[in-house]
């Protein structure tokens, strides 16, 4: 499978993660067309606590592992669930609290990227 493949699925993975836990506000960025860039694609979205933050991650975890059987290469922020980071290498998770991530503003960073909107499931 190629890597764009690859990413398409792992996303999805990530995607229904998120969605099986009531992620809010999800974006997709999509990193390629930039030069020297840490990945291919960010996926940001955001909980309403610490709590959620930390259910969202650990949702996102057991699904890629479900579904695709890809372990996360690197996470952080699980301590104080603020902001928590699953790297998968080309496919870099950013689970905010929502003020947080209204500081770090990561989409406003990245605004020369295609940003695409994920609609929240029903």
């Amino acid at each position: 499978m190629k890597k764009t493949e690859q990413s398409k699925v792992l996303i999805e993975a990530i995607l229904e993660g998120i969605h099986r836990i009531k992620g809010k506000d999800i974006i997709h960025v999509d990193l390629e067309s930039i030069d020297h860039t840490e990945c291919g694609h960010f996926i940001i979205c955001h909980g309403t606590s610490s709590t959620h933050v930390d259910s969202i991650a650990q949702t996102v975890e057991a699904t890629v592992k479900e579904i695709i059987g890809e372990d996360v290469w690197h996470r952080d922020g699980y301590r104080n669930a603020i902001w928590i980071l699953l790297d998968y290498g080309d496919v870099m998770l950013h689970v905010f609290q929502e003020e947080a991530r209204r500081f770090y503003n990561l989409e406003g960073l990245w605004a020369d990227a295609k940003i695409t909107k994920i609609e929240d499931e029903q």
